[in-house]
């Protein structure tokens, strides 16, 4: 006798969706039934719960198939009342256009039209074009497995059907285009009601998005940089803006040419996404540069943008020594928040209180500015070592713009969502007029 699978499934009405079932698993080897449910077309939203939605309204009646054949395998099923009563209920649709279907023959019409839109939305059925034929809605569409099967699709919802087969897309098109030229749309169809209410059901058991916490700005999320950047130049029309052919990069130029703002779109965590770099004159070799990873929090990327724009806050004088008085006068604002200052070798060194943010000031290249190799570190992570996001900066970065960052990690806060994790941003920067790319160096010339 073969033992009973160490797994229980207990089915129920959705809460939201009228005819929507749930599957909830529980059970050492609740695996065995996830995978039976989902090759059902069941779509499993957590480890342990599942959902059946469909366009024909008949998941009672595909639940009951699917209760049968995992107690045959010797998997405990539980049905709740409430849906055993729908199981059982005798229904059938109110005006159907084919009056002599049995109810048998009409779920089967109704299956089918669920195929063809769960191939849709899976991918394997790629609409090329549709358009409206009177009271309905007509499609053409070709299937990649198995490939150079196109099909033309007639109705909506429980009542779409396959009405025609074509050899190759480019003789369905032709057909479809000859019919329907004047309707044509490219693209499948917006999705019905009914379509809609079904793939919202699939959220009932997706866990909701915290809400976010107050964080010293050090510790933010991340947030959308594309965002940072478009927004700063909607507000101050003196930077102009450019774009590579590639619209991999935005590049922000001051009408004076002597500040060049650089951002890399789609920049890895640790990679640089943005480079700000200034200079005595349009021609002249760059004074200081700051460089910040990508995964630098919007909110420190704002408050640096915002004091660039005020006023020529990045004219530094290249003779202007660095040392040790410089740079306890930029991180004042650390050390009045109760940073922890220590002095190693070459090293003078700030770390926030919780140890979780600090910034490294290196003596040794101070005396090196010609150089503009990184003076200044500014990191928060795990550690020094393991950072989460840094700020890099030359020798001869203005005081201001270092004490304006120190008072920003100091004392502002932002919001973080648990748990931690960057934002995935795919956004692009707006458009803007296309130009030349600004090396590192010299700023490009733009005749406004």
């Amino acid at each position: 006798m073969t033992p009973a699978i160490d797994a229980h499934v207990r089915l129920d009405t959705h809460p939201t969706h009228p005819s929507a079932v749930t599957a909830t698993l529980s059970g050492d080897q609740a695996h065995i039934p996830c995978t039976a449910l989902e090759a059902a077309n069941w779509t499993a939203c957590t480890a342990h719960a599942l959902v059946l939605a469909r366009i024909d309204h008949e998941e009672p009646y595909w639940a009951k198939d699917a209760a049968r054949h995992l107690i045959a395998e010797g998997i405990t099923v539980e049905i709740t009342p409430r849906l055993q009563e729908a199981m059982d209920e005798e229904w059938t649709w109110p005006d159907y256009p084919m009056p002599r279907c049995t109810r048998s023959e009409i779920r089967e019409v109704s299956d089918q039209a669920q195929k063809i839109f769960d191939d849709i939305r899976h991918g394997q059925l790629l609409i090329h074009a549709h358009a409206r034929d009177g009271n309905t809605t007509v499609a053409i569409g070709t299937y990649l497995h198995p490939v150079g099967k196109s099909v033309y699709l007639e109705g909506e919802d429980h009542l779409r059907l396959v009405a025609g087969i074509y050899d190759s897309p480019a003789k369905a098109l032709l057909a479809f285009e000859k019919v329907h030229g004047a309707e044509m749309r490219p693209g499948p169809a917006p999705l019905t009601d009914t379509e809609r209410a079904a793939l919202k059901a699939h959220s009932a058991f997706e866990p909701s998005r915290p809400e976010p916490v107050t964080v010293p700005v050090y510790l933010a999320d991340t947030g959308d940089h594309d965002t940072v950047l478009n927004t700063f130049l909607d507000a101050h029309d003196e930077f102009e803006k450019w774009r590579t052919w590639s619209d991999e990069t935005t590049h922000a130029i001051h009408e004076s040419q002597t500040l060049r703002i650089e951002h890399v779109h789609e920049t890895p965590a640790h990679g640089t996404a943005w480079t700000v770099a200034a200079y005595q004159t349009p021609v002249s070799d760059r004074m200081w540069v700051l460089n910040a990873t990508g995964a630098t929090p919007a909110p420190v990327l704002q408050e640096l943008l915002t004091h660039l724009a005020a006023g020529d806050g990045w004219d530094t004088a290249t003779g202007t020594r660095v040392d040790e008085k410089t740079a306890t006068a930029a991180t004042q604002p650390l050390s009045d928040a109760g940073w922890k200052r220590a002095v190693e070798g070459r090293w003078i060194r700030w770390t926030s209180p919780d140890e979780a943010a600090g910034l490294h000031f290196d003596a040794v290249t101070a005396q090196h500015p010609n150089q503009n190799p990184a003076t200044w570190t500014i990191w928060a992570g795990p550690g020094p070592d393991r950072p989460a996001w840094t700020i890099t900066a030359s020798a001869h970065t203005p005081s201001p713009l270092l004490a304006s960052l120190c008072e920003t990690l100091a004392h502002t806060t932002g919001t973080h969502h648990a748990p931690p994790g960057r934002e995935h941003r795919t956004r692009h920067a707006a458009s803007a007029p296309a130009g030349p790319p600004v090396t590192a160096g010299r700023p490009a010339t733009h005749s406004r």
